[in-house]
């Protein structure tokens, strides 16, 4: 059992924000929640919460020890149940029919002979009131039949994967996350799988210097065009992109690789769907799902998961447990996390002061439910990865549990790509302020680490744009030969090249890419759908694009390699402080410090400035990267060959600090390593 906070004892998230103390029996109410149903579900501690969350070795389709089949659904609306497939021709059978159990659990075991690997199977379920067929909530394999598209359950028994890799330990100082999508991962207009995601673009992640990949769209769903978030089959990985067998493959070969792999689930929400999902599962809507008007998601066209049913709760859980487990996952990106929180799932709300957190909109049991989520995980495994996407600001998301906070990890800083739309959008290019930049970037709860990036997956989509297109356009398309490139082009390099050394560099947890966002990727996503007649031709990543040398997209792709290099090879870059060294709007020019780094931008358009001073450790200093190399499609317009060495002055002397000056050209940003 977790050990309480005294009565009397203040605790810790308010300890490490004053500001917290007037909510401080809030956030204690939440915290005594989670522990009183940890206890529950528990049995006072007598057994783990990793115990509770094996639900998916007692549910579900599973070969008994004997030889045969035993499988269990929980249905307490059911009056019936038949399992129907090829195996039957699809009919009922009295050999075929469960048998009820206690709590509203059926049952059916039978002889090896009577199924067999690759056989299509559903549920018969009847009710007081009607009857239908049902994917078994607990399907660990679910596939499309490609004539009649119905999805179907599939027996998958074969030979268990040897893993290559049995035990890994992800490098999270820094974590450096390349966000991907497996069936867009080609350059072919066609679905991507599983393997070629391995053989064809993991060694490109390895090779750009991330330690961390980020997987959309695991568990199945439906329709492909939702990127993931409409899940129908929450313990299947997408049959659209192979077999489980070879997603193991990617993730062991990712392993090997010192690359860890965590996957975005989805607890925040659920497909309405019936025949494929959980939408109606025995005739009863809210089996699973919020009674009423909350049932229904009212911007997503879901439903909303009850988590104040311990079922619901046993469900979720063992399916946190399950992709650790089974698919040795590193952890999770939970999706909607903003949604979950709040009765108004954060719809509407400005969330302007504190108060707005503990005003009693805020759904407990959610609450409770993420809570447990991220003990059970770390339970698992000591080393998992818990990240939140949550926009509003809940203080305590990412603090420690003891501390009274839900135990996520991290947390996307979704201020940050925000800012950037904003800030390109709306100001021209010489009201670009250094010190709202470094402000907004390094913005977070000093008790709480974040995940940063520039831009999101969603302003890839189809009805907005990503940073590239909205500072080249249609250039993109007409001067991004080399030789051939125009103002807009080459300030949009530029730009693109600092933004992102920006947002990377101030990071105090980790940083994100989405993927070929790198390079500058010129097309959006627009999944196959009517509208476009069912075409693949921009859900899919153009590598032939970066890998043409005579296109510029092979500037932004080096950089990007180049910075995630230089940050992830810097020992230490995680525990050392973003210190300002200085900033001056009126030249645009900014300058901090990380450890031995110095990073130094100067965003004006058109002036560039000649030994321009900042007081730094003493030392000599040498560049280690620089935007306005030419190997990055910039002009070389200094001399990065050149030693710099400071100057003493007697008022800082003590400090150890000297003036070093530099030559800085306009819109160009350079790190430089002090030498030891």
């Amino acid at each position: 059992m977790k050990k309480q906070t005294p009565k009397n004892e203040t605790i810790g998230l308010v300890k490490n924000d004053s500001w917290l103390k007037p909510f401080e029996p809030a956030i204690t109410g939440r915290h005594q929640h989670a522990l009183d149903k940890l206890a529950e579900l528990t049995r006072g501690g007598r057994d783990s919460l990793s115990d509770f969350a094996d639900g998916y070795l007692y549910f579900g389709l599973h070969r008994t020890e004997q030889g045969g089949w035993v499988l269990r659904e929980w249905a307490p609306n059911a009056t019936a149940i038949y399992l129907v497939g090829d195996f039957n021709s699809w009919s009922e059978m009295p050999q075929y029919a469960f048998k009820a159990k206690k709590n509203g659990v059926w049952e059916i075991k039978l002889p090896e002979r009577a199924m067999h690997h690759g056989d299509l199977f559903k549920l018969r379920i009847h009710w007081n009131g009607g009857e239908g067929e049902r994917i078994p909530a607990w399907a660990n394999r679910v596939v499309q039949d490609e004539r009649t598209k119905i999805f179907s359950a599939q027996v998958w028994a074969p030979e268990p994967y040897k893993w290559k890799v049995r035990k890994f330990r992800p490098n999270t100082s820094p974590l450096l996350i390349y966000e991907c999508h497996i069936g867009m991962a080609q350059d072919a207009e066609k679905v991507g799988t599983y393997t070629e995601f391995r053989e064809n673009v993991l060694p490109r992640i390895v090779a750009d210097g991330y330690n961390c990949i980020q997987i959309m769209a695991i568990a199945e769903h439906p329709y492909y065009g939702s990127f993931g978030y409409h899940v129908s089959n929450f313990f299947a990985p997408s049959s659209r992109f192979g077999t489980p067998e070879e997603l193991k493959a990617l993730v062991d070969a990712a392993h090997a690789a010192g690359v860890a792999v965590i996957m975005d689930i989805v607890h925040s929400h659920a497909v309405k769907n019936e025949l494929e999902g959980l939408g109606n599962f025995a005739g009863d809507p809210c089996q699973y799902f919020m009674q009423g008007d909350r049932r229904e998601h009212p911007a997503w066209d879901s439903l909303c998961f009850d988590y104040g049913k311990n079922e619901v709760i046993h469900y979720l859980l063992s399916n946190c447990k399950y992709w650790l487990e089974e698919f040795h996952f590193d952890g999770y990106r939970f999706d909607g996390v903003t949604s979950m929180l709040y009765y108004s799932h954060g719809l509407g709300e400005a969330f302007g002061g504190y108060g707005d957190y503990y005003n009693g909109h805020e759904d407990d049991n959610a609450i409770c439910y993420l809570t447990l989520a991220n003990l059970l995980l770390h339970e698992v495994n000591p080393n998992a990865i818990t990240i939140a996407e949550e926009v509003s600001g809940m203080p305590g998301l990412a603090a420690p549990f003891k501390d009274g906070g839900y135990g996520f990890d991290y947390r996307m800083a979704m201020n940050i790509p925000d800012y950037w739309i904003k800030t390109i959008k709306e100001q021209k290019d010489e009201d670009w302020k250094p010190s709202s930049m470094f402000w907004e970037t390094t913005n977070r709860r000093a008790d709480e680490k974040t995940i940063s990036y520039a831009e999101s997956h969603d302003q890839a989509l189809v009805g907005d744009k990503t940073i590239i297109f909205r500072l080249i356009d249609a250039d993109m398309y007409w001067h991004f030969r080399k030789g051939d490139e125009n103002f807009t082009v080459s300030r949009g390099i530029a730009l693109h090249k600092m933004i992102r050394l920006l947002t990377a560099s101030t990071i105090n947890g980790g940083y994100l890419n989405f993927m070929g966002n790198e390079f500058g990727h010129p097309e959006w996503i627009d999944f196959p759908r009517e509208g476009n007649g069912w075409s693949y031709k921009y859900a899919r990543r153009q590598w032939n694009l970066v890998d043409n040398h005579e296109l510029c997209y092979h500037y932004l792709g080096d950089f990007d390699s180049a910075m995630i290099h230089l940050i992830g090879g810097t020992r230490g870059f995680q525990r050392t402080k973003v210190q300002e060294v200085w900033h001056n709007d009126g030249d645009q020019v900014l300058a901090f410090t990380r450890g031995d780094l110095l990073f130094v931008f100067n965003f004006s358009p058109d002036r560039s400035f000649t030994d321009y001073g900042f007081l730094v450790k003493e030392g000599s200093y040498r560049v280690v990267l620089n935007t306005d190399s030419s190997a990055f499609g910039g002009n070389n317009l200094t001399d990065d060959t050149i030693e710099h060495f400071t100057m003493s002055d007697q008022l800082y002397a003590r400090q150890h600090k000297g003036w070093l000056q530099l030559y800085i050209p306009a819109r160009t940003a350079m790190v430089l390593k002090i030498q030891k």
